[in-house]
């Protein structure tokens, strides 16, 4: 799924490093400003603000969503979290969030426990699906964003992010203890973005990052080695299928598919150029949201794609099936429906 960054944490340098930083600023740009002043009086950090509550919540950015059950969970900007118990009929704003940063990603183990991951590292974790959230980490002094999160069980779990950072936990997230990565083959260290975590029935972990890279761990996140998809573009989202074949998209309409747990790839043919945000499997196939108002389905397991676009182009940054498996979108402008 797309992960905006922050206008403090993307220098000029590091701009300049980043080829899709461009885009992501163009597409996000104030809204994704998460050090905004406070008043004189009070903290002035967003992790150190609850979220506020609002009766137009469910059309704040959204950058995330995934289900928790039967319900589904979104988040985004300024720490809003939204929740459905009707397929994406009607939304409600969580009563408790600790924190008023942007919030990127969340997974959930179950219908109960979950996990959310944003920026100044902040990491928030809920045992009601997603109606309270307490603070489990964060990162004020480096605040390196965070991308994606994904847990195995109610123990297991990583986040990753802004530049190579990757974080594991065995205790729910309790303790968070940074991974050192291998560095990439020409490489001098290991500081590419980490976009998108995911994992296959087989117990694999994956991880989606620039340059074309597939992070692979088959020993639980003991060891990690990078896959080579041959792309050279940034991978913002990933997802293992139920035949067991992976796919990765990102950049510029950019989608590979693995039949053999990565070892090997080969670029499907898509009509569009609308960078790939994130993928949700159902009953109904494979969906792909997108820029530009793009969605894209798949029947047979990502070898090919249909393509949809809205009229209005909003940018489309995660989609998640419901319980009946139509796909449920959600976008800068918040909760949007399939078809226009």
């Amino acid at each position: 799924m797309l992960k905006s960054l922050s206008l403090r944490t993307l220098s000029a340098r590091t701009m300049a490093r980043r080829r899709r930083d461009a885009l992501i600023l163009a597409l996000f740009g104030a809204s994704a400003c998460v050090h905004a002043q406070a008043p004189a009086e009070g903290p002035r950090h967003p992790i150190e603000r609850p979220a506020l509550a609002s009766a137009h919540a469910s059309e704040a950015m959204l950058l995330g969503a995934a289900r928790a059950g039967q319900r589904i969970v979104a988040v985004g900007d300024h720490g809003t979290v939204i929740l459905s118990d009707d397929s994406g009929g009607h939304f409600r704003q969580a009563r408790q969030v600790p924190v008023r940063a942007m919030l990127n990603a969340v997974s959930f183990v179950d219908d109960k426990h979950g996990w959310a991951v944003g920026h100044g590292g902040v990491i928030l974790a809920t045992d009601d699906g997603g109606d309270s959230w307490k603070l489990q980490r964060e990162d004020l002094d480096k605040d390196q964003p965070l991308f994606s999160v994904l847990f195995v069980d109610a123990h297991n779990g990583w986040a990753c992010g802004l530049w190579s950072l990757l974080l594991h936990t065995t205790d729910g997230g309790r303790n968070w203890v940074p991974v050192d990565l291998p560095v990439p083959a020409g490489a001098k260290r290991a500081d590419g973005n980490l976009y998108s975590l995911f994992a296959d029935r087989h117990g694999g972990l994956f991880i989606a990052a620039e340059q074309g890279r597939v992070l692979h761990s088959a020993d639980h996140g003991a060891s990690w080695e990078y896959l080579d998809t041959g792309y050279k573009g940034s991978l913002w989202a990933g997802a293992a299928l139920s035949d067991g074949s992976l796919v990765v998209g990102g950049l510029r309409g950019a989608i590979y598919r693995s039949g053999d747990g990565g070892r090997h790839w080969a670029p499907v043919k898509v009509d569009s150029r609308s960078s790939i945000t994130a993928f949700a499997e159902s009953s109904a196939g494979l969906y792909a949201s997108a820029l530009d108002g793009v969605l894209l389905h798949s029947t047979d397991h990502g070898a090919g794609f249909s393509v949809s676009q809205r009229p209005d182009r909003l940018p489309l940054t995660a989609v998640v099936a419901s319980e009946k498996g139509a796909p449920l979108l959600v976008s800068k402008a918040g909760v949007v429906r399939a078809t226009p």
